[in-house]
């Protein structure tokens, strides 16, 4: 089951009764029915994604909604090029039209960084404890320009002044064990930014933080995002993170994208019933009403059951064992993501009900 205790605000959404389409030509990346498959020797595959498609417009900020073991870490790995040999991998995944699927590990070098990056959800861990943090975020720019080093040293200044580290001297020379939560979240941003790549996918990077911390992180990924134009994909399982930040958002539910669209729309008319779920989770915005529900002895809303394994044989909606909508059709046969109106896709028989 699912619990979330926050506060959020209402949101904006768009598409006609017909099939989706492989998103469009302009976009800066363009995913077209990737399938992965973990198969490890000897034992079950096991479907992680389904036939994901979407399109992300150069400066977008599209968010990535969904609990845990929904896919959405695995769509990351799958852009980054970061999967375990055991994944088997279907579809295309275009960055300005190079299709990363059929990349070679040596090109990868120069892509990751560059073009694409990648915002850990514990920045900590992800960087060297032996290494200076302005030395870390160096190395991002050593491996793709060649310069002198006081020139990288200038960069790697400013990168950290803009993700809203202003004493960027003290941060430089210190150890990530010397920094705070906080700090080490905008020196992982300063390290995924400072070559300016197109795209930047954050994964759940604020979910060990408190509120404070969390709009302070997310202000400064949007004051990046509009400053270089990086595109930016946000991956989480909070509805309300999303509210007032991304553009549009993709529900995602047990490897496939449920339903999509920008997020004022979504949140103000979810057609998908998962999505009327996450969003029921999230009280209103008002003092304490988490604790207070549970000292007054008042249940917390929740999803019932759990998202169990997924199977790739099995045949229905794999929301089904879940849904307070379902009817015998939704049982016996998958749902085809439509169009019920512009800008929005849904894969659900009963959507908007």
């Amino acid at each position: 089951m699912l619990y979330l205790q926050s506060g959020w605000g209402i949101f904006a959404l768009v598409s006609t009764l017909d099939a989706i389409p492989c998103p469009c030509a302009s976009a800066l990346l363009q995913v077209c029915g990737l399938t992965v498959t973990y198969a490890p020797r000897g034992e079950r595959p096991v479907p992680a994604l389904r036939g994901i498609n979407l399109d992300v417009a150069p400066g977008e900020i599209v968010g990535i909604l969904g609990e845990s073991g929904s896919g959405k870490s695995t769509l990351a790995l799958s852009l980054l090029g970061l999967l375990p040999a055991s994944a088997q991998v279907e579809g295309s995944v275009l960055l300005e039209d190079e299709d990363l699927t059929k990349t070679a590990d040596s090109r990868w070098a120069a892509i990751r960084g560059a073009k694409i990056a990648m915002i850990f959800q514990e920045p900590g861990l992800s960087l060297s404890p032996v290494m200076r943090a302005g030395d870390q975020v160096g190395e991002v720019i050593r491996a793709h320009r060649p310069g002198a080093r006081k020139q990288r040293d200038q960069e790697v200044e400013v990168a950290l002044k803009d993700a809203g580290l202003t004493e960027s001297g003290r941060i430089y020379k210190a150890y990530p064990h010397q920094l705070s939560g906080g700090e080490l979240h905008r020196v992982a941003i300063a390290q995924a930014l400072v070559c300016r790549p197109a795209l930047v996918i954050a994964d759940e990077p604020t979910r060990s933080l408190d509120v404070t911390l969390q709009a302070e992180i997310q202000n400064a990924l949007r004051d990046m995002n509009r400053k270089q134009g990086s595109a930016l994909i946000f991956i989480t399982h909070n509805p309300a993170l999303l509210t007032g930040f991304a553009d549009r958002v993709l529900v995602m539910y047990a490897g496939r994208i449920v339903e999509a669209g920008p997020v004022a729309q979504v949140y103000r008319r979810p057609l998908h019933p998962y999505t009327r779920g996450l969003l029921q989770l999230v009280p209103e915005r008002r003092e304490g009403a988490g604790l207070a529900s549970v000292l007054t002895g008042n249940r917390l809303p929740v999803i019932p059951g759990h998202l169990g394994d997924l199977d790739s044989s099995a045949q229905g909606c794999a929301f089904e064992p879940r849904c307070a909508a379902r009817t015998a059709r939704c049982q016996a046969e998958a749902p085809e993501e439509v169009a019920p109106e512009p800008g929005r896709r849904v894969s659900c028989f009963n959507y908007g009900k």
